[in-house]
């Protein structure tokens, strides 16, 4: 109903003031106030001039095509959630809503469909420490070139302890991950890895793993005291599938806006500039206060546990064959020979290898199997 109408109707008092507010839909004041400006100006005086003028919060121009011209640019290709933290990094101060808006205003970015909402079937862990996840993801990460990113996060926290690449996934980059975790935070209690050859031997194909019969990794945790929990299905490591799709769409875009293109240079990258961002962006509070963290006591024999260990015999000229390589046993006060006598070789994280019998280590050897000097025990 037009305001003349109702505005006639209440000056011959056939409604109300509060009627004549009700059929135009306001409040009474409001119907009041409108009637005292049509009196002063008639119809002109109904019309919302706030309308007509510029808001003082609106951006400038200059800014949004600065923005937009950044993205085209810079971060084409880049979902929303993904240049916003990029945006705020540089010193952006608007909203994510305001962010998105102008670059699908200006074609630069395109309007997706609404997504359903995520159910979690499995509630977190309460205490960061009390389970950890770890897994690695082979992808085209640079250029013509797969690697195998290895990430260990908390389940309570989604925190990312250890995060690196390697040419791939094994047992030592399933060691690293855990001591920089050990070395970072101390000892947890429990792991969650999938069925990798390297953390557990199965029988048979997709079936059950063997827990009697352990690899140097199930060894490794199991004199560590930390429980090893197998996944038997993709469903079951679903947080730390969610991280690596974050992780492929992101992580390839920076390395490429970097023009990092060498193993050495994209895991100082990680280390200095993704993983604290990634972390500050995706980490949340634990449900309960506390941790589950616990110091390891004994650093210096942390690398003795965390490696390869292999029984050996030692052979008739005082040394010991290793994949190809004679160890050369050198001399010291303890025994003459140790001819016929067993011994351990591990292999260290960083490749270098150590003889022990018993608690002593008898040397330690690089990777072509020199003895290195500053390793050696008193001689006799």
């Amino acid at each position: 109903m037009r305001f003349e109408e109702v505005y006639e109707s209440w000056t011959k008092k056939r409604l109300t003031q509060e009627e004549a507010a009700e059929l135009l839909g306001v409040c009474a004041r409001t119907f009041r106030r409108h009637v005292n400006r049509y009196e002063d100006e008639g119809l002109d005086g109904l019309i919302d001039h706030r309308l007509e003028q510029v808001s003082k919060l609106r951006a400038p121009v200059d800014e949004v095509m600065r923005m937009v011209d950044d993205y085209r640019t810079r971060h084409h290709g880049w979902n929303m959630t993904h240049y916003y933290s990029w945006y705020r990094r540089d010193g952006g101060e608007r909203s994510y809503t305001w962010v998105r808006n102008k670059l699908q205003e200006y074609g630069a970015v395109a309007k997706g469909s609404s997504r359903g909402v995520h159910r979690k079937r499995r509630k977190p862990a309460a205490w960061p420490g009390m389970m950890l996840h770890q897994d690695g993801s082979t992808h085209l990460w640079v250029p013509g070139v797969y690697w195998d990113l290895i990430v260990t996060m908390d389940d309570a926290t989604n925190e990312h302890y250890s995060m690196f690449f390697c040419d791939q996934e094994g047992t030592q980059s399933s060691f690293q991950g855990v001591r920089d975790v050990i070395e970072a935070r101390g000892l947890f209690c429990s792991l969650y890895s999938d069925r990798g050859s390297h953390y557990w031997h199965t029988p048979e194909a997709g079936g059950k793993v063997d827990k009697s019969n352990l690899t140097q990794f199930g060894r490794a945790l199991q004199q560590l005291g930390i429980e090893m929990i197998p996944a038997y299905s993709p469903e079951a490591r679903g947080r730390s599938e969610r991280a690596f799709r974050t992780h492929q769409e992101r992580l390839v875009r920076e390395l490429a806006l970097a023009k990092i293109t060498d193993i050495a240079a994209a895991n100082q990258y990680i280390q200095t500039v993704y993983l604290p961002a990634y972390n500050e962006e995706f980490m949340h509070p634990a449900t309960e206060d506390g941790s589950a963290f616990v110091a390891h006591q004994d650093m210096t024999a942390l690398d003795d546990i965390l490696c390869e260990q292999y029984e050996r015999v030692v052979g008739k000229d005082n040394c010991v064959q290793f994949e190809n390589l004679v160890l050369q046993i050198p001399p010291d006060r303890h025994r003459h020979h140790y001819m016929k006598v067993k011994v351990k070789v591990l292999r260290h994280t960083d490749g270098t290898l150590s003889i022990k019998h018993g608690p002593r280590r008898l040397a330690r050897y690089d990777t072509m199997g020199q003895v290195l000097t500053n390793e050696l025990p008193i001689a006799v």
